[in-house]
């Protein structure tokens, strides 16, 4: 069939037509940015626009439009979103700082549940607070000055001679074993630096933030996804501050400072050495544990352990179960999921799907009379869940031994729904999570929700014959959980075991980039699976066999000898 009009050479149109998801079309002049084409939606859309879904890749706003286009907006109530916005406000932060301390070093270390980065200072005394609100209110003259972000992409030479220049080692560190021959710098005024990923076209969409004094540093709170444009307050992290010290005396001793410096020494041979030494803390904290728990073991009759997916949660229990039978203890591991209620009395979500997650998933009452029963020294049937049919049946009779405790593992450790009856001081809560990881230097984070992002592409891939892609898209529902249901009772656990190992993203590279890699172009999940074969870019690879058998990142990558460990009830 024969087309209506006869194909023929034209001149290109001064327009361009970009095409929403919603099938409506917006035109405008050939060149213009994602930023004025978006312009449009803001009324509509409540969350801020920071950036854009260009043909199915993600852009930042400054984008131009130079052909026709299938566009979408990305908003800071996306995690994408949200992003760019903390990538771009840690830059106007470090910018400020700079301009008022510029004999200090600013860190951007760990975060913070309710929205923002704890941050230190080094080669200077602490902040006080009238520093603190001078530094807050510096940032907010360059937001109302709207000052333009501008981005180049310089030779690699280049960059590492103005880094020398600066004084900046840490940066050096990280671009000694940069393969590409360029980087990405951006400038706000006279400041240059490297920030992974994209940002914001300028300061005036950095409108919500502040600096609030914590221990001896202080946190650079923003807004949570959820109420993007809003401050949540500041809980008490006193917990878990001691923890992220803690991790910094491990990286202290292990000299290493960053992922420049782990580079390094996987470079010159020390990989054995790094491997060894932090599994030996990581024991040694295990072990710590284990203590206390022997100190209270004439009151604690149950150990109740959470932590949010792919945390090792299950290899810290055994690991901690050696450590309390080799102090005389012997634990009973009982297991949560046994206590589903049966598939028809299981709540559904906002979606209309089953809500496994929520702790109304649970026969809760029924767990707490066979915890008193147990405990009292009577012979209890436990419930068996079967997944496969939805229904709960009677499982193994269990008596337990004179001294025994009980260990109880799942997401709802710490919720005090979960055992409302139960005495309070016969529990030793423990939360389990990657809290803090080794950061690329001082103003780039590793996310620790990557990682664990991470370790389970690398384990559903081997256990469960997942995709990354078929990962990736659960991920957010499964994160969506961790914050309903783990975060908000993460202060409520005795004491906290940060399962990161500063060498685990080496170990897990060879392992993820492949998987990472056949994540098809032009799928959502492909803008993730690209965003973390960036990430993973930077670290040397480190060969998986090296690393011990009873290591807890064995539970992802396979191998472990504690897979088929376990303890038995009288």
């Amino acid at each position: 069939m024969s087309p209506k009009k006869p194909i023929q050479f034209t001149q290109p149109r001064e327009t361009v037509e970009a095409h929403l998801p919603d099938g409506r079309v917006l035109t405008g002049p050939r060149g213009a940015t994602a930023e004025e084409f978006l312009k449009i939606l803001h009324d509509e859309i409540a969350a801020p626009i920071v950036g854009a879904v260009i043909n199915g890749q993600l852009r930042e706003l400054t984008y131009h439009l130079n052909y026709d286009v299938r566009i979408r907006p990305v908003t800071m109530a996306e995690a994408d979103g949200m992003r760019f916005y903390r990538r771009s406000l840690t830059f106007l932060l470090e910018t400020a700082f700079q301009e008022l301390f510029p004999q200090a070093i600013l860190a951007v270390d760990h975060s913070i549940a309710s929205g923002g980065y704890f941050c230190q200072v080094f080669n200077s005394p602490a902040l006080t607070e009238p520093q603190l609100a001078e530094l807050e209110a510096h940032m907010r003259r360059l937001v109302k000055a709207d000052i333009p972000f501008q981005k180049e992409k310089v030779p690699l030479d280049e960059a590492i001679a103005y880094f020398k220049a600066e004084g900046h080692q840490d940066k050096l560190n990280l671009l000694e074993h940069r393969q590409k021959p360029y980087l990405i710098l951006y400038s706000l005024g006279d400041h240059r630096d490297y920030h992974h990923g994209y940002m914001v076209p300028s300061t005036g969409y950095l409108e919500w933030f502040k600096l609030s004094p914590m221990g001896d540093g202080f946190v650079l709170q923003f807004p949570r996804r959820h109420r993007p444009t809003e401050i949540l307050p500041l809980p008490d992290y006193s917990t878990l501050l001691g923890t992220f010290r803690q991790y910094g005396d491990w990286l202290q001793r292990l000299g290493i400072e960053n992922v420049g410096t782990l580079n390094q020494a996987i470079k010159n041979g020390r990989t054995q050495s790094i491997i060894l030494i932090s599994e030996a803390l990581h024991e040694g904290r295990i072990s710590e544990i284990a203590s206390m728990i022997a100190e209270r073991i004439e009151q604690v009759r149950v150990i109740l352990i959470a932590g949010p997916s792919s945390s090792g949660k299950t290899t810290f229990s055994k690991r901690l179960t050696v450590q309390l039978l080799a102090r005389g203890i012997s634990p009973f591991p009982l297991e949560m999921d046994n206590y589903f209620v049966d598939r028809e009395d299981t709540p559904r979500d906002e979606n209309g799907d089953y809500d496994f997650e929520t702790i109304k998933a649970l026969n809760t009452s029924r767990l707490g009379e066979d915890l008193a029963a147990l405990i009292a020294g009577q012979r209890v049937q436990l419930p068996r869940y079967d997944f496969h049919s939805g229904k709960s049946g009677p499982g193994e009779v269990v008596h337990l031994r004179p001294g025994q405790i009980i260990i109880l593992e799942g997401i709802h450790g710490l919720n005090p729904e979960l055992l409302p009856d139960f005495p309070m001081e016969q529990t030793f809560r423990i939360y389990v999570s990657a809290l803090t990881q080794l950061n690329l230097d001082w103003h780039n984070r590793v996310s620790t929700t990557d990682t664990r992002l991470i370790r389970r592409i690398v384990r559903d891939a081997r256990e469960r014959g997942y995709s990354a892609q078929d990962t990736i898209r659960r991920w957010e529902s499964v994160r969506r959980g961790e914050k309903r249901y783990i975060f908000p009772f993460q202060n409520n656990a005795d004491v906290m075991f940060n399962s990161a190992l500063v060498y685990e993203l080496a170990a897990l590279k060879p392992l993820a980039e492949p998987l990472l890699r056949q994540v098809p172009f032009g799928k959502p999940e492909h803008i993730e699976a690209k965003r973390l074969l960036a990430l993973l870019e930077w670290f040397r690879p480190l060969e998986p066999h090296t690393i011990p058998d009873n290591s807890l990142l064995r539970e992802f990558i396979g191998g472990s000898i504690l897979k088929d460990f376990k303890i038995w009830g009288g």
